[in-house]
Order: structure tokens, then sequence, then C-alpha cells
């Protein structure tokens, strides 16, 4: 409810600014190459509600974002993220670091990304911004698996293609528990969309079709150096779809499907950004 409330109250407060098209991708996974701009600040808030199967109780887990452009080369992001599931409690889930990199200026036809990112969760963590290794979530009690704490090393290679007003994505995943011996693990994700308008109107307009981005992202684990498990894995395939409401102010929504025994039946994600600018433009 306390989301819920803060979402509708920026969406509110969204409508009274000047519209415009934005640029904040409309994946929750998968990660395209453009960066934070200088000086900007962008917070978001988003949750993942999952649908498991065999009786299993639904669960929400939402997390804070604040992305912050170093340069023009250098985003930096902080994740706050906690869970909350029906009949068994909350928990502060724990935060993230991650960085990205992009060694290259100017649009190419394949723009690399290096991604690099510190994980401080426990056990109890399920917003599921990435898949990696096999196996499904556990639903030992709340209380239990917060206790159970793990640092975690992330790096990803990010290719990204910008194609006819089609933005194309993919994202190669290796991913190392720093607390436990388990090998690395491996994932993946890759990412269509586009606009559903080619040219920005003359007036203003908030319901336009190029305020809009539609696309479909798919996702999973690929196990690890230790075993391949391909029948533990978790796999989803994810219609998205962003509205700009307003000038660096963004609405996401994803229902994400399970393909597997392992995955949930449905990922369902919500996802809220705004963008400031501190210090002027560069």
């Amino acid at each position: 409810m306390f989301w819920f409330r803060l979402v509708s109250t920026l969406v509110v407060l969204a409508a009274f600014a000047p519209p415009t098209l934005a640029q904040d991708r409309a994946y929750f996974v998968t990660y395209d190459h453009y960066l934070e701009e200088p000086r900007h600040l962008e917070i978001a808030i988003a949750s993942t509600t999952g649908i498991p199967k065999n009786g299993h109780a639904a669960y929400t887990a939402p997390w804070l974002e604040l992305e912050y452009g170093f340069t023009g080369w250098w985003t930096g992001e902080l994740y706050l993220e906690g869970v909350t599931t029906r009949g068994d409690g909350h928990a502060f889930t724990g935060w993230r670091f991650e960085n990205r990199f992009r060694p290259l200026k100017g649009e190419h036809a394949v723009n690399p990304v290096l991604y690099v990112e510190y994980e401080s969760i426990n056990e109890a963590s399920r917003i599921q911004k990435e898949i990696v290794g096999a196996g499904g979530i556990p639903f030992e009690p709340i209380g239990e698996l917060r206790k159970e704490h793990a640092h975690e090393l992330e790096g990803k290679l990010i290719l990204s293609s910008a194609i006819r007003g089609w933005n194309v994505s993919e994202n190669f995943i290796i991913e190392k528990n720093l607390s436990v011996s388990e090998g690395v693990e491996w994932g993946y994700s890759a990412a269509i969309s586009r606009s559903l308008g080619t040219l920005a109107r003359g007036t203003p307009c908030r319901v336009c079709t190029e305020n809009f981005v539609v696309g479909v992202e798919a996702y999973g684990g690929l196990g690890s150096t230790e075993a391949f498990d391909r029948a533990e894995q978790r796999h989803y395939v994810a219609p998205v779809i962003a509205w700009h409401l307003a000038e660096r102010t963004t609405l996401k929504a994803s229902v994400g499907f399970g393909l597997t025994q392992p995955s949930e039946r449905y990922l369902v994600r919500l996802g809220f950004a705004q963008e400031l600018t501190l210090g002027g433009r560069k």
C-alpha cells in the first residue's frame, strides 16, 4: 500500500510537468547502451510481484533506485530492496551498487557497455533484477532467509543497437557469490523495443503514440561452472510497455511468463522514474 500511494502521488505531480519524450528504457532486466546524462539524478521506485506455483504464497519485492551520471561514459546506481509476503511478514533484503561504463563515443552498429555490480543481500531477496544459475527461489520463512547473508560480484557485457527506430539489446551475465563456494553462475537477457510513434508533435500531448514504448524481453539462468542443470533453470518471456508521462518522467509495466517448471508462473513488474538535473546540463 505504501508503494501504491507513493507511485500515485508521483504520477499526479508529474501530470503538471511539461510533456515531452524521455529516453528511460522500457526494460526491467535488460540494459541498453544509454547512460544517465552527466550531473543528472534519476530516482525510481519499482517492484516485482511473483505468482509462484505449487501453492506457494505470492510476494512483492519493492526496490528504490538512485542513478547518477558521473560522466558521459560512467553511470553509477544504488539499489535498496525489500520483500513482503502474505502471511510471512516482510524484510529489508539488502543493497546493491552498480557501475556501467561505455568505452566508445557516439552511435555504432553495436554499442558495448561494461557493467560491474557489488551486492550485499540476503537469501530473502526476490526483486530478480537478473536471473543466473539454476534452481527456483527459496520459500523458507522470511525470518530465516534474512539471516543468510551473501556478498556477490556481478559482471555484464551489454550489447545494444539502434536499428530504424528499434532498440535491440543483449546482456551476458556472470555472477560470483563471495560468501560461499558455489562456482560461477551464468545468465542472459535479450530485448527489443520501439516507440509507437516516430515524430514528436508540435503541440503538448500526453497520450500520443510517440510517448509510448513497447517491446518484449527474455531472460533466465544458464547454470554454473559446477553444473548446467538445464531442468532446473528459470526462463521468462515478458512483454513490456513504458509511458513517458512528462519530461524525464516514465511509468512502465511488464508481465513475465515462466517457461520452465522452476520458474514462477508470473512475474508482474511496475516502475516509476523521475529524472532531476543537478548543477545544470553538461
